[in-house]
């Protein structure tokens, strides 16, 4: 059975996070990558409320879960905040969202 946005966009969420823990060695870049979390873990919870219920095509959901586990795979801090803005973004692109 397909996807909710809600549950989609709360997978992304907590990959977020995830990618944030590797990214916090980076004690120069704290703040930036606090923003980043809280940006863009504010803007996919917002399309997860909004859409709540909403089913995603099984193709969209794979690509998006392609991306979580690509994201969750960097161990070098630097290329995690890369991620921090990126993986957002193609969530909300497969989505159909601006970001």
């Amino acid at each position: 059975m397909p996807s909710t946005v809600h549950a989609l966009t709360t997978r992304a969420t907590e990959a977020l996070d995830a990618i944030a823990h590797v990214a916090g060695p980076v004690d120069d870049e704290w703040q930036y990558v606090t923003d980043l979390v809280t940006a863009w873990g504010a803007r996919l919870t917002a399309v997860g409320a909004e859409r709540r219920a909403e089913l995603v095509a099984p193709p969209i959901e794979a690509a998006v879960d392609r991306a979580i586990e690509e994201a969750l795979l960097v161990s070098d801090p630097h290329r995690a905040i890369d991620w921090l803005s990126t993986l957002p973004q193609v969530v909300l692109v497969a989505l159909g969202e601006r970001s």
